[in-house]
Order: C-alpha cells, then structure tokens, then sequence
C-alpha cells in the first residue's frame, strides 16, 4: 500500500518555517490556493503543507453541484496544525499529513465559512493571486466582507527553496530516474528511432520508476530552432537524419513531485562536422563552467556575468529557446523555483544557498549550422555541486 514518504516531523520543520516567514510579513493566518487535477504547476504549496495532490481530471467547468474544481487550499495559523479544504470526497488518508481537513464541492464556500467560523478579520495572507481565477476571487472576497487580505504569493515558495536532508535523498532518487529517462531518449534518438519512439522510452522508464512526465520536448533538422518540432505533444513522429542536430529534453516530478529537467544535444549518426562539433561542445564547456560555478553566497547577477562572458567569445547567437528562456537557469523542487537565473527578470541580487537545487541551462546557436542546448541538475552543497543528472554531455 503507498504510504506518506516523508514523517511527520519534516512537516511539522516545514509549519514552523512558514509559520516564521507570516510571522515577519505581519500576518497570523494565510489562505494558501493550490490547482492540482492532472498539473503539476502550482500544485506545490498545498502538496508541501499537506502532501494533497488532487485527482480532478483538469479544472473543469462549473456547475450546479461543483464549484472552483481542480482548487484546494491550506489554511494555517501560527501554533496550529494546517487546516486543509479539498475537492475530494474521499482522500487518501493515509497519505495526508493533517489530520485537519474539509471535503466539499466548493472550496470558495468551504474556506469563507472557516474564516467566518474563527472570526479571523486580517490581515489575512492570500497565496496565490498569479493563478486563482478572477471569478472564484470575487465570489471570495464577497463571501469574506470583514476579512482584510494581504496578498503574499512567496511566502511558501520562499521556504521551499533550501531542501532537507530527506528532500535531498528524495532528490537523489530522483536523479537516478532522470538520468535514466534521459539516456534512453538520447539512445532512442541516434539509434534509428522516431521523436515519438524515442520519448516513449525515456516515460515508460519515468513511469515505471513511480514518476511523472511533464514534457518531453525535442526537435532536430530543420526545426532545431524551435523548442519541439511538433507543439502540442513536445515530440513528432519524424525520425532524424544522418547529420541532423537533435536536441532532447525530459521535464517532470521524477520522484515524490520532485522535478528534474535534464536536456542534451547531439548529431544524428555520431559524425557531426567540425562546425558541429565546436557549437555542441562549446555549449557544454558554458553549462559546465556555470555548474563549477555554484557555491554558497554567490549571486545570481555573477552567475549572468560568467554566462554572458563565456558566450561573449563565442562569436554565438540567441536562438529561440535563449529568447523564449532568457536565464541561465532556475531553481528546482516541487516545480520550478525561485531564483530564476536571470538578471532581465528581477532576481540579480538572489544568493544560493546550500541545500538549494539548481537547473543550469545554455542555449544558443550559429547561423548556418543551428542551434544547441543543454541542462544539468544539481545540488548545491558547502562546497560546490553534487551532480544529479548523470547522461552523458558527449555522444561522438
């Protein structure tokens, strides 16, 4: 029978923590909104409190008997265990780490009639404004008229980011089925086998190790500009040629909801040209020295500098991945975290910390020859980065 991975004493550690960060942002109870149903997201809050994953199949319509599906919440209060409202009729026991729960059809309903039932007035923190539907927010703001709100998105992502020993062994597990995932999709891919082929290989071995896929992009040929070669599913059924660059990537909660997102590039056929070989191995030699880069109390904005520097003398280009992704990576945990890597969005001053876990990824690309890519996962430790993802960078 599946049981709760963690004990209880890693979530009462977690409690205290959040408990602390309300307490300085001037706030005794929050409202923290999740969506589950089939994404993972913003799952991660509601399953870090409470280990609750809901199986709604999507956030379906409402009706006369449903009301904010796929949504569940936490309810905390400082010296309190959580309190959480869910949209489930009958939920896994076992698994939850709060004996303090609400099933119900209308989670609106549920976490206004228990704010009403404490008489709490605020500030009450609200988590979750970047993703909670502008509906559901005005039949709860109605429902709560004595209620003061103080929005405050971060506070448990903010605790989220430094892991545990026990989330960094979870990690750990992790990694292994990442790198596995990974490797087969590189195998599947240079051996004959179509994108289709290829990624089925890479989710069954996620799948039958526990895990789940979020995405498995890949392109080649005369798409490797584009992050998949066919949107909609991440992969198509085109088989690469002898000579195509292909780059491939594996996203998803490999282990416990913990994600990992390794990605490589290689030539189809294992000759690559001079000129291939020099911009696939240029890329590694960026990701590589970020990677060797990471220790406590760096910044993010030194990170970007190295990066930018590498690529400087290069004589390289931003493809539409280093458009569409302009970092060199993100923090990693129940999704991807905070910090992003990036100073053009706001996070130059952010320190890593050990005990964090870091994506570092490099694209790029020449005129003429097309576009490369790489990611790594790693821990960041007192002394440098234990390496999680373990596929092979070079594939000559």
């Amino acid at each position: 029978m599946t049981e709760r991975y963690f004990p209880i004493s890693e979530y009462e550690r977690r409690w205290d923590l959040v408990h602390a960060e309300m307490r300085r942002r001037g706030v005794e109870t929050a409202v923290v909104w999740g969506r589950s149903g089939g994404t993972y997201d913003r799952a991660s809050d509601i399953y870090y409190l409470s280990n609750y994953y809901g199986n709604n199949s999507g956030q379906g319509f409402d009706n006369a008997l449903q009301n904010c599906r796929a949504f569940s919440a936490v309810i905390l209060r400082a010296g309190e265990k959580p309190e959480l409202i869910i949209e489930e009729s009958s939920p896994h026991l076992n698994l939850l780490a709060t004996d303090r729960f609400h099933s119900t059809w209308d989670p609106v309903t549920a976490v206004a009639e228990c704010l009403r039932a404490r008489k709490d007035k605020g500030p009450v923190a609200f988590l979750g404004t970047d993703f909670f539907s502008m509906k559901h927010w005005r039949e709860l703001e109605a429902a709560t008229p004595g209620v003061t709100w103080q929005f405050e998105d971060d506070i448990v992502r903010k605790v989220r980011r430094v892991k545990s020993t026990p989330e960094l062994d979870a990690y750990r597990e992790g990694g292994l089925i990442a790198s596995r995932a990974c490797t087969l999709l590189i195998e599947g891919l240079l051996s004959g086998k179509s994108e289709a082929e290829a990624a089925g290989d890479a989710a069954r071995e996620v799948v039958r190790s526990g895990g789940a896929i979020h995405m498995i992009p890949i392109s080649h040929g005369d798409k490797i500009d584009n992050m998949c070669r066919n949107p909609l599913p991440g992969y198509s059924h085109d088989t690469p040629k002898a000579g195509d660059l292909i780059r491939g990537f594996v996203y998803g909660p490999m282990f416990q909801g913990y994600y990992l997102d390794p990605g490589r590039t290689v030539v189809a056929g294992r000759k690559p040209t001079h000129a291939q070989r020099e911009l696939v191995e240029s890329c590694v030699e960026v990701t590589d020295a970020l990677l060797a880069a990471l220790r406590p109390g760096l910044k993010v904005k030194e990170l970007v500098a190295l990066g930018d520097k590498l690529k400087a003398g290069l004589n390289v280009e931003d493809d539409e991945m280093a458009k569409k992704f302009p970092l060199y990576g993100h923090g990693l945990g129940l999704f991807f975290e905070q910090p992003i890597f990036s100073v053009a969005m706001g996070y130059g001053e952010d320190e890593f910390v050990e005990g964090m876990v870091a994506g570092i990824e490099v694209f790029f690309a020449r005129p003429g020859i097309g576009s490369v890519g790489f990611e790594q996962n790693a821990i960041v430790t007192s002394n440098g980065i234990e390496l999680l993802t373990k596929t092979p960078m070079l594939w000559w």
